[in-house]
């Protein structure tokens, strides 16, 4: 059996889940499904779960009898000799500075991405997108980094990283990104200096991404990781604008989107490229009165 609970999530994400799980309240999901559905169900949810969070609850040989898994960043799911706990975690050193949590983040995303005003051209914004080994930001890594800067005069820069992991890629990764172990052992760098790097290229500058909330967990737990202090960008996620202004498409996916706004990705799956696209995307956007920065 598992148990799901979902909050504040993509329409589209809560009636998928109702193809395998009955909806016994708001937001709360029971099912009985096989191992291989229930992961499938998991990496559906990671997918799509926009700015919105998930947890599950599930079936295993443990001694409590469960597994838990979660999208938040304020809670942990910790093994503790076999034993699942849930860890709450307190990310806030010093004196709070207002508007600097991921929460405020993400209000300030919404609030600005709802506003259908056309931006000034002179604006400068960064697109970002981190491949990863899976989509569980608990236990997968960042394998790149990829990011295009657009200054203020129109100019471009690029920021493109490999890291280095201590972990076999999975193989569907490898057959989706193209990245081997081989690439990450003579081509990248530690996590650490690519994420000083980062900092250093975004500096206070906004960042835009497509479904930025995949991203921005797997960045942030990796600071975490590493006792740094997280980005403090104003965050602008490209979705949630794409879905209001196209309720009709077949899918929300990144390649569906570029087709819609004919807008090509030479590479798909590299960060860098789908960084690219991602800039392209917005500045479509701005074009046409939908997105301010």
């Amino acid at each position: 059996m598992i148990v799901i609970t979902l909050t504040k999530v993509p329409r589209s994400l809560r009636g998928d889940l109702t193809k395998w799980c009955q909806e016994i309240q708001t937001g709360v999901y029971v099912g009985n499904v096989s191992a291989r559905i229930r992961d499938q169900l998991w990496d559906r949810i990671m997918r799509d779960v926009g700015n919105g969070q998930a947890t599950m609850v599930f079936n295993a040989q443990n001694e409590f009898g469960y597994q838990i898994r979660t999208t938040r960043i304020d809670y942990e799911v910790v093994d503790f000799d076999g034993i699942p706990l849930v860890k709450r975690l307190n990310r806030v050193e010093g004196p709070v500075k207002h508007g600097f949590s991921n929460a405020a983040k993400w209000r300030k995303a919404k609030k600005f991405t709802q506003k259908r005003v056309l931006s000034d051209n002179t604006i400068s914004f960064i697109s970002l997108d981190v491949e990863t080994t899976g989509l569980d930001v608990s236990k997968d890594q960042i394998i790149s980094i990829g990011a295009v800067k657009k200054s203020a005069d129109g100019v471009k820069e690029k920021f493109y990283e490999f890291i280095k992991s201590d972990k076999k890629i999975p193989e569907n990764i490898t057959k989706l990104t193209g990245i081997t172990n081989s690439i990450l052992e003579n081509e990248g760098v530690e996590l650490s200096e690519a994420l000083l790097k980062l900092k250093e290229f975004v500096e206070d500058t906004p960042i835009v991404g497509y479904n930025l909330s995949f991203d921005d967990k797997f960045i942030s737990m990796a600071f975490r990781n590493l006792n740094e202090s997280d980005l403090s960008n104003k965050l602008i996620d490209l979705m949630p604008v794409v879905k209001k202004k196209n309720k009709f498409l077949d899918d929300y996916r990144l390649g569906t989107v570029l087709e819609k706004y004919e807008i090509e990705n030479l590479k798909p799956h590299e960060s860098l490229s789908d960084a690219d696209a991602t800039m392209k995307l917005a500045e479509k956007l701005i074009k046409n009165g939908d997105l301010e920065i």
